[in-house]
Formats: C-alpha cells, structure tokens, sequence
C-alpha cells in the first residue's frame, strides 16, 4: 500500500505540480486549495505526510498545524513547509523541513522518501 501525502497550498499550480511528482514517484496524494479543506482532507484521509504552505486566504498554514496538533489521529503526521517566505523554518517549529518556493524536486523527494520512505 502507497504512503499518503496530502498538498495543503492555495496555488492551483503549486498543487498540480507536487500532486503528479509524488504520484509519479508511488505516493497516494490529496490536495487541499486552503487551510479549512486541508483539516477536513486530513482527517477524512489520514497522511503518512503533509506538505503545507505558510501563506494562504483565510486560515493561514501555522492555525491549521494548531488545530491539527488537537487531533489524536493527526498529531504525530510530519509536515513539510513549503513557501514563498523567508524565514519559513520558523512559522511551524515542528516541521520536519522547510522548503523554500522555487524549490528543487529531488531535495523534496529525498525529505519525504527520508522522512515516510
């Protein structure tokens, strides 16, 4: 059975992009275009993984890591930042990485494999 990664990013390109990478390199994936979505995709789909961004409309990326970390199932899911600002590392001091947009697939791809196989 495939490892599961749900994409929590407001660019519909960002998601597109990291939906058919990690597709093509055998994970199960689930998008998610905001912060509300991604906590109802989540608890509906149980990742192995989650990549989330930082800045997004309404709830933004550390709120959602907030209410995630209340969830029994969900709290110990690593997440992957992935943003546009600088200075990333810090909004979500439990993520695993922090990956800066534009970033380069196989250091992505190597942080998952590394962090779910």
């Amino acid at each position: 059975m495939s490892k599961k990664i749900l994409i929590i990013d407001d660019d519909p390109n960002i998601l597109d992009y990291l939906s058919a990478l990690f597709t093509d390199n055998g994970y199960d994936t689930q998008v998610a275009p905001d912060a509300v979505k991604g906590l109802e995709t989540a608890r509906r789909f149980l990742p192995d993984l989650i990549t989330l961004d930082i800045e997004m409309p309404g709830e933004w990326g550390p709120r959602f890591y907030r209410q995630m970390m209340q969830i029994k199932e969900l709290k110990n899911t690593p997440v992957i930042v992935i943003s546009g600002l600088s200075g990333n590392e810090h909004a979500i001091p439990k993520a695993i990485a922090a990956v800066k947009k534009p970033f380069d697939r196989e250091e992505l791809l190597r942080i998952v494999k590394e962090a779910i196989g």
